[in-house]
């Protein structure tokens, strides 16, 4: 009962000395800088951003900041296909494929086309329809059913959505033309 207990730390992969800090050290200020001493805890790793796994759910910093990043084109251009495949629907948006499928289980005014093996393709009406929803659930985070019935309630939903949309572009031209200035 006299012994005491060591933990033992094992190391994966490559990582510096300086990421691991043993837990009889203790960080002290130096006497020359006025640097504040910070608490470590033992035997814990610093983590690094840029190793953070990209699995699992996205923050809702990460989803906010994606909101405004989909590239759909515009409307000559979107209507010049007649069809488009899910992958290329869900690169538009940056999303999962999965995600997309479900948004189509769960909103009626998504009816994307189906071939005989049960491929998703997607109608420029329906790329419209899936910005409406994505505007809905990313960028004024509604709830999957809060965006429901507001799509039900509000019948002419796509038309406030267009006009939010080309007041969008007008704020944006102005905002170049005063950077430009």
């Amino acid at each position: 009962m006299g012994k005491s207990l060591t933990q033992i730390t094992f190391e994966f992969g490559e990582m510096e000395e300086k990421e691991m800090i043993p837990a009889d050290t203790a960080v002290m200020p130096a006497a020359d800088t006025e640097e504040k001493s910070q608490e470590i805890s033992p035997t814990t790793p610093a983590i690094d951003k840029k190793n953070r796994s990209t699995r699992g759910r996205k923050s809702l910093k990460d989803i906010n900041l994606a909101s405004d990043l989909i590239n759909i084109p515009a409307d000559e251009e979107l209507f010049k296909k007649q069809y488009y495949s899910i992958g290329e629907v869900a690169a538009m948006f940056r999303e999962n494929q999965s995600l997309i499928r479900y948004w189509e289980t769960e909103f009626d005014i998504l009816q994307p086309r189906k071939n005989r093996k049960g491929d998703r393709f997607f109608r420029p009406v329906d790329i419209k329809n899936l910005v409406m929803i994505y505007d809905l659930l990313r960028r004024r985070k509604f709830t999957i059913e809060g965006a429901k019935d507001y799509l039900k309630k509000n019948k002419n939903a796509d038309e406030k959505f267009a006009m939010i949309q080309s007041l969008e572009k007008v704020k944006t031209f102005f905002l170049e033309l005063k950077a430009s200035l």
